[in-house]
């Protein structure tokens, strides 16, 4: 037994060690290229010029990094991140791999919030942030509460419930927001836009918003990794071990609720990181969420970062929604898990 957790504990560290490396290369690339590429040597000259708190030797290069493209590879970054330890959760919570953070509607909340700030023209901003963003964080967040409250029979919600109820809520919430675009078309193209998922409107402000929590909510989760491991045994053993598992399930699903819906509000609906990355690192590090999460967390943020940088270089002038890039990657991915849980009932 103790052999097999110092093998755990060595996995687990090379893997973050090796996806820590590959996030640092990716950051300093995405840093890098674009319509006036930089040398990396000068980015990593300019990056620690800053850091060391120096007088910086190019500003134009200086302006360029600080002010578009770290911002931007660090919000990605984080989205990815998020997005990722959600779905690796979520995938624990329901034990089911085909999961994702969208599954309970934040997705459809998040863009009906975002639908009714563009077409009403809010303005108002807290934080330094927009009330677009603000609006979908709400819609987010609102509609995970009323399918946990739709779900709730007798004061308990069981797994089949939560799910039937986020389908219907998802449904619902989308036909609403196709009605509102249908009403107002002058605003169509800018509602689609945001629901295909982009980070060209990055900002420190939303960094600062978005970074801290990604990071505290994967702490939290990280402290739920044991009652995760005892749940995917069943509820009932989990309650054995001495699992609160209604107030883990509740605990958990707020969570990762909080994450999803602040990454949505800040990059529109991204789909298929949630779902593709966990399992990939599932495979990697195994199903035990001790390794799970901690490694979601970088390679979710790294991959992200990858095809951020993919979307606004690869067509450039043109710049790809990282939507689009994602589901790219990602249907088939999901159709590959149907098939293989399908081959393997």
């Amino acid at each position: 037994m103790e052999e097999e957790r110092r093998a755990r504990r060595v996995q687990t560290s090379a893997a973050l060690l090796i996806l820590g490396i590959l996030s640092v290369v990716a950051l300093m690339v995405g840093c890098a290229v674009g319509s006036a590429a930089i040398p990396l040597d000068q980015v990593a000259r300019t990056l620690m010029d800053r850091i060391m708190s120096r007088e910086v030797q190019d500003e134009t290069n200086a302006l360029i990094i600080f002010g578009i493209r770290l911002p931007r590879a660090l919000l990605s970054f984080s989205v990815g991140a998020a997005l990722s330890v959600s779905g690796a959760c979520m995938q624990g919570l329901f034990k089911n791999s085909m999961a994702d953070p969208h599954i309970l509607g934040v997705s459809s909340g998040a863009a009906l919030g975002a639908a009714l700030a563009m077409i009403l023209g809010w303005q108002s901003t807290a934080l330094g942030l927009g009330a677009v963003t603000l609006a979908a964080f709400m819609g987010g967040a609102l509609s995970v509460v009323l399918v946990v409250n739709l779900a709730r029979v007798r004061g308990r919600t069981s797994t089949i419930s939560l799910l039937l109820a986020g389908v219907a809520v998802s449904a619902f919430l989308s036909a609403l927001m196709s009605g509102l675009m249908l009403l107002n078309r002058d605003k169509l193209e800018n509602v689609y836009l945001w629901t295909m998922g982009s980070f060209t409107s990055s900002s420190w402000n939303k960094v600062w918003c978005c970074l801290p929590v990604t990071v505290l909510g994967a702490i939290a989760l990280r402290a739920y990794a044991r009652d995760l491991n005892a749940m995917l045994m069943g509820e009932e053993e989990a309650r054995s071990l001495g699992v609160a598992v209604e107030r883990v399930r509740l605990v958990v699903l707020a969570l990762c609720t909080v994450l999803t819906a602040t990454a949505v509000s800040v990059s529109g609906v991204i789909g298929f990181v949630g779902l593709m990355v966990p399992h990939a690192v599932r495979m990697m590090v195994g199903p035990d969420h001790r390794s799970l999460i901690p490694v979601s967390v970088v390679a979710g943020g790294l991959y992200l970062l990858i095809i951020d940088t993919l979307a606004r270089t690869v067509a450039m002038p043109i710049e790809i929604p990282v939507g689009v890039l994602t589901s790219v990657v990602g249907g088939p991915f999901f159709l590959y898990l149907m098939r293989k849980s399908r081959t393997e009932e």
